[in-house]
């Protein structure tokens, strides 16, 4: 049964390196959570390696520039690891020729890769990073054009494996629904992000560099999203900080909090068993 702490600073004597999530325990994706932050500074403060960890399918200098812009200080982290960074290499020992299902923002992606964009009907390899429009798109509305690249036996590489997100107080999908829809109508995917391991392997090897060797132990992983986060983690034999108070917060408010009982519940349920939680990281 997960424990309960209070503050982040019960447990940093505990571990050397921390793979923290972004999106859900730093920010929300249009505002930052300040005491996130000043967590994080404090443990590195303390001597720990603070390495953010993130599907976000940007590459880590988008990601520094967005973090800047919502308000999360350099100060917060020592390095970033995203699944844009690990995804590269699958896009990079697939077909030359590419369609890029996403909006165009995420087209750095590519960049520098021996690939030319195509239209969807001469690709031969689809990289998705999200929806054109993932306001008001869903992923039904890609059907014909899935089913025509799976005809063709065209694998995803799925540049962002989560579900959802917060953005605001709103959730938006993501390219991993796209992922999993694809698979529904019996395509193939290609996955390098959490919860799979290349992630946290460029992860601690990042954290390697920043503070030399250590033991798997002493690493501590924190975030909030069942499928990936906290599978990713657990699957690694890593310790984890689950914060309820992110995507999942529904399946366990009563009254406008958490309640323990329904929340060991539902992780029950999910097989999953992460070490400590807190609502909010603090």
């Amino acid at each position: 049964m997960a424990r309960r702490i209070e503050s982040f600073s019960e447990i940093t004597a505990h571990y050397d390196v921390v793979l923290c999530d972004v999106w859900g325990v730093v920010h929300n994706g249009v505002d930052p959570f300040p005491k996130a932050a000043a967590a994080l500074e404090a443990a590195r403060a303390g001597g720990v390696a603070v390495v953010l960890i993130t599907n976000s399918p940007r590459l880590s200098w988008q990601v520094v520039e967005q973090l800047r812009q919502i308000g999360v200080p350099d100060s917060a982290y020592d390095r970033i690891v995203t699944s844009g960074d690990v995804t590269r290499r699958l896009i990079a020992e697939g077909p030359k020729t590419v369609f890029l299902l996403g909006p165009e923002r995420d087209s750095p992606l590519l960049d520098g890769l021996d690939v030319e964009r195509r239209p969807a009907g001469e690709a031969q390899s689809l990289v998705c990073t999200g929806f054109f429009d993932d306001e008001t798109q869903k992923p039904e509305d890609y059907t014909d054009m899935l089913l025509e690249f799976k005809s063709r036996e065209v694998p995803m590489i799925c540049a962002n494996p989560d579900l959802v997100v917060e953005r605001g107080h709103r959730i938006i999908p993501c390219a991993g629904a796209m992922a999993a829809y694809y698979e529904q109508l019996g395509g193939s995917t290609r996955i390098a992000g959490k919860p799979h391991r290349p992630i946290y392997e460029a992860t601690l090897a990042a954290a390697r560099e920043l503070r030399g060797d250590f033991p798997v132990d002493r690493v501590l992983a924190i975030g909030d999203g069942m499928p990936t986060d906290v599978r990713g983690a657990l699957n690694y034999g890593l310790d984890l900080l689950y914060i309820s108070g992110g995507i999942h917060a529904r399946e366990y408010t009563l009254n406008g909090e958490t309640d323990e009982a329904i929340l060991n519940a539902y992780l029950d349920r999910e097989n999953a068993a992460p070490k400590w939680w807190m609502p909010r990281l603090a």
